[in-house]
């Protein structure tokens, strides 16, 4: 029976200070790998792991595909890969974004819950939105163990608390106190790993790169009259939850609250463009109706001073609408 030597630690907003100040209060000689993906976006400098590498007593890296996993290394995930951990070696997928980031949490937790079972640790810090959530949950389902920082003391709380709704969380502690929680974890015994669901080993292999499409998604998910805001197709709800989650044929995945928030800011900037359209009309309605009246076309007038009105009463619907949020 080993030890619990494998942790996947996941942020967005406020992370980067989070894990500095975590990684700088582990002791020296800290044993376990562990493995790092914060939202950092497609066109990241990969500056991470330098700045938690000023003040971590263990090496700290960017992550290079194909590279064997040594102890007492930190990893982190690389702009616009997942990372992805299998049979003792990194890998870095190109597989579809998940909630509109790649890197995403999920893939790495479910990665590291299912190569490393009960001796895998899963860690959410501060972050906007609830990527992180649905791994954890399927690290936990691989018998792994499920930490989330306090939400009370996280600079963004959802990410967080998304964790907390998604699975019976083992432990929630304040910043101060994970690095303390970390060494106590890692120096007791792993106990047994249960077997890897089948969902969680496609999901992993989709972050991978493997083509999905229509039969593969429907190993995991059924059809919903819902698009993919990233390419247009069908979504497929997940079986598997909480989260709640979806996943389109070319494998983005979304759970409802990213999705809902996407949603609500395309819904936002397409009234914005039917009120500039709109407006535009009323401002062409009025000049139609000045040269009407100049080349004495009072009925025209007439008609383009209606249409006009019409249109002004068109465009404060939307305005309203917009001022309340829809």
């Amino acid at each position: 029976m080993g030890t619990r030597n494998f942790i996947a630690i996941g942020g967005s907003v406020g992370s980067v200070a989070a894990v500095k100040q975590l990684l700088s209060q582990l002791p020296v000689g800290f044993a376990p790998s562990v493995f790092i993906a914060l939202h950092v976006g497609a066109r990241g400098s990969n500056l991470l792991a330098d700045i938690f590498a000023e003040n971590a007593p263990i090496p700290v890296t960017t992550a290079v595909d194909s590279e064997t996993i040594e102890a007492g290394h930190v990893y982190v995930a690389p702009a616009d890969r997942h990372l992805i951990v299998s049979q003792g070696l990194i890998w870095l997928g190109k597989g579809p974004r998940e909630n509109l980031s790649r890197p995403a949490i999920d893939p790495l937790f479910r990665s590291v819950g299912a190569d490393y079972g009960a001796a895998s640790i899963g860690l959410v810090l501060s972050g906007m939105l609830n990527d992180g959530a649905a791994g954890l949950a399927d690290l936990k389902r691989c018998g792994g163990i499920a930490i989330v920082q306090n939400p009370a003391d996280a600079e963004a709380p959802d990410m967080p608390v998304g964790a907390l709704a998604a699975t019976d969380v083992d432990y929630r502690a304040s910043l101060a106190d994970l690095p303390k929680l970390l060494v106590k974890l890692v120096g007791e015994p792993a106990g047994s790993s249960p077997p890897v669901a089948d969902d969680i080993k496609l999901e992993i292999d989709i972050a991978l790169g493997r083509q999905s499409g229509a039969a593969v998604i429907a190993e995991i998910a059924g059809a919903v009259p819902l698009s993919c805001p990233s390419c247009g197709g069908v979504l497929s709800q997940i079986k598997s939850s909480p989260p709640l989650r979806f996943r389109c044929q070319v494998g983005h995945a979304f759970t409802s609250d990213v999705l809902a928030s996407d949603e609500e800011g395309t819904v936002t900037g397409a009234v914005r463009m039917a009120l500039r359209v709109i407006e535009e009309r009323i401002t062409l309605s009025e000049k139609m109706a000045e040269d009407a009246r100049r080349s004495g076309r009072k009925a025209a007038a007439l008609a383009n001073e209606k249409r006009a009105e019409e249109s002004r009463g068109y465009a404060e619907v939307l305005r309203r609408g917009l001022a309340e949020g829809f």
